[in-house]
């Protein structure tokens, strides 16, 4: 991450710093004007006064800037507000050329986090692949230092280890398929287990042929590169989960449609995006890691593209999955259900206190709840549904339940196999699910659609276009929590 975060006590006389204000304020506070002249000040109360949520006043050798918090129905969405905050302030800093930031906070408790996190996830930049040289310019703004009581170094390092986490999630998403085959996406999630501390195995074609993974095999018939399934484990000394909790991440690197082949504009051309669960996942890993939370996680992701060559699957062909169930595949664009199908099964074999899946899985999904939210489902208890909502709420990625009542498997039902891989053309999204529910059993299970929010095509405040690294925050809030 290019971008530094650090803790001080205190901040320098002179220093561009931001002091974050009371909701309602008019009028300066002693703390956020010691070195400003009187006519700054009256510039500054006028500003406020005129209801300005943000006021930059030049000091020449460096600036100050005025943020008022807003008053909100919740604190959660106090916050969120704050983070857009960051987000508009970022253009400023970027205008004035700002090198190093300061963030005083005279509100309750936070607001330098939520601040800091908007400034920092719209400072996010994929590297990408241009040549010339003012691309390979590094941003100005280098560093955040945030001051307070209400903080600690601890605080600090830990939003900056979820924004690691974040950042990879990011840059796996808009890496093109070019760049990030499933053997590549592979090497790049030993190399985030080296650099953040936990476990990487990758199963190989051979393996994965004789535990007989056969959604995996069956979407990958059609390319010309072999799958992956990697198993990450983080377990620190002092885990305070007798069972692991495992994490399933859809790896599809490209989704052509297979021989149900998708149309180009706007459908194929964004399918580098396929693999947001996975990206999820080892997110998720590398910001427990780097916070060292006590917590014993294993992450899974099956790897393949799907593509429409030589042997690939095609419409009414039947497989038989790792779990021994058979499928009557009636679309080969409803591949990833698939892939998660052996995984989710493959999980059991842990014990696990709960299993969490992420996936771009549905467009009925982004359809119903557009890119503001994440879908969820599964037959975790209510107190797990409700903490995860909870969390949801507090980073902003925010949750939408969706039933998995018995009458959906009438959906996937087929005359010549266990079910079929495609539902009707209503609840496309639950009947998703409700494939994904026969393969999940034996424990816990919450799935996540996130085919809405985890790759826009237009920027959005600090989400930014492109990859997101949406539900790493969310997820890292409920593991914290639990932990």
């Amino acid at each position: 991450m290019s971008l530094t975060l650090a803790y001080a006590a205190d901040f320098p006389a002179i220093a561009s710093t931001v002091f974050i204000l009371p909701a309602g304020t008019t009028e300066l506070p002693v703390t956020a004007a010691a070195d400003l002249p009187e006519a700054a000040r009256q510039y500054v109360a006028a500003q406020l006064a005129a209801d300005e949520k943000l006021v930059v006043v030049n000091q020449y050798s460096h600036q100050h800037y005025y943020i008022v918090a807003e008053e909100k129905k919740t604190s959660a969405l106090g916050l969120e507000a704050l983070r857009k905050a960051g987000h508009k302030l970022h253009a400023r800093l970027k205008a004035d050329k700002v090198e190093e930031l300061f963030i005083c906070n005279l509100t309750p408790a936070g607001a330098s986090l939520a601040l800091a996190e908007g400034i920092a996830l719209t400072a996010y930049q994929f590297a990408g692949y241009k040549t010339d040289e003012k691309s390979k310019q590094a941003p100005t703004l280098q560093r955040l230092t945030l001051v307070g009581p209400d903080l600690s170094e601890q605080k600090v390092a830990e939003l900056a280890g979820v924004l690691e986490g974040v950042y990879l999630a990011r840059d796996l998403v808009n890496k093109p398929y070019s760049h990030l085959n499933a053997t590549q996406l592979a090497q790049q999630f030993e190399k985030a287990g080296e650099e953040a501390g936990f476990e990487v195995e990758v199963l190989d074609l051979v393996r994965i042929e004789a535990l007989r993974m056969g959604g995996l095999l069956a979407v990958n018939q059609g390319s010309p590169e072999p799958p992956t399934f990697t198993i990450m484990e983080y377990k620190p000394a002092g885990a305070t989960n007798a069972k692991p909790i495992v994490l399933v991440g859809k790896g599809v690197v490209f989704d052509t449609g297979g021989l149900s082949l998708k149309p180009t504009p706007n459908s194929m051309d964004m399918m580098k995006c396929d693999m947001g669960g996975a990206a999820v996942v080892v997110g998720v890993l590398t910001a427990l890691a780097k916070n060292k939370v006590p917590l014993h996680v294993i992450g899974l992701v099956p790897a393949t593209d799907n593509r429409p060559g030589g042997p690939a699957l095609a419409p009414g062909d039947v497989i038989t999955m790792y779990s021994g169930l058979s499928v009557e595949v009636l679309n080969t664009d409803a591949e990833g259900r698939l892939i998660l199908a052996d995984a989710l099964a493959f999980a059991k074999k842990y014990n696990p206190e709960l299993v969490m899946d992420y996936a771009t899985l549905t467009g009925s999904a982004a359809r119903a709840i557009g890119i503001e939210g994440i879908v969820y489902m599964g037959t975790a208890d209510e107190e797990v549904m409700a903490d995860l909502k909870k969390a949801g709420n507090t980073t902003h990625e925010r949750l939408v339940e969706f039933p998995l009542w018995d009458e959906y498997a009438d959906h996937i039902k087929s005359p010549i196999a266990d079910m079929t891989n495609l539902g009707k053309a209503e609840a496309g999204a639950i009947s998703a699910g409700k494939f994904l529910e026969r393969y999940a059993e034996g424990y816990p299970w919450v799935h996540f659609d996130i085919a809405g929010p985890a790759f826009l095509t237009a920027p959005d405040s600090y989400r930014g276009k492109g990859g997101t690294g949406t539900a790493v925050r969310l997820t890292y809030e409920y593991l914290k929590g639990r932990a």
